[in-house]
């Protein structure tokens, strides 16, 4: 959380454009957002700041996809309780499956439904890190 009060959330997207949607999206419902661009950009963003959520795209460029940025920030003991929930355009339950065991709280289907996120980032927030039931 920020000294104002307002909670911080790491979008993590190669798109651009989805990043600047969630963004603005999320910044007028009053969070502060911080961006990564990939699994990398992503481990380098929560070592001076732990977010209070993380929306993660699941198909990553570079070395690190969503599945394994998730595993190695879930390692670090300090990640334990934020919520890192999955974007992706693939919506089978075998993709959920695997957000969910790579220690993902949650799951949002792409494209985003932008009237929806604001409460939606809310309710992981406020539920944790715990996986949904």
């Amino acid at each position: 959380m920020v000294a104002d009060g307002r909670k911080n959330i790491l979008v993590v997207d190669d798109n651009i454009d989805v990043r600047r949607l969630l963004k603005k999206v999320l910044e007028i419902a009053g969070y502060d957002v911080s961006e990564a661009v990939d699994g990398e950009d992503a481990l380098r963003s929560v070592e001076g700041r732990v977010p209070d959520l993380i929306l993660m795209d699941i198909r990553l460029p570079g070395q690190l996809n969503g599945l394994e940025t998730t595993c190695r920030l879930k390692d670090d003991a300090r990640m334990q309780r934020v919520p890192i929930v999955a974007l992706t355009a693939n919506v089978l339950e075998r993709d959920r499956q695997q957000a969910l065991a790579a220690g993902c709280s949650g799951f949002i289907a792409k494209p985003v439904d932008i009237s929806t996120l604001p409460g939606l980032v809310e309710t992981f927030i406020t539920r944790g890190a715990m996986a949904p039931r």
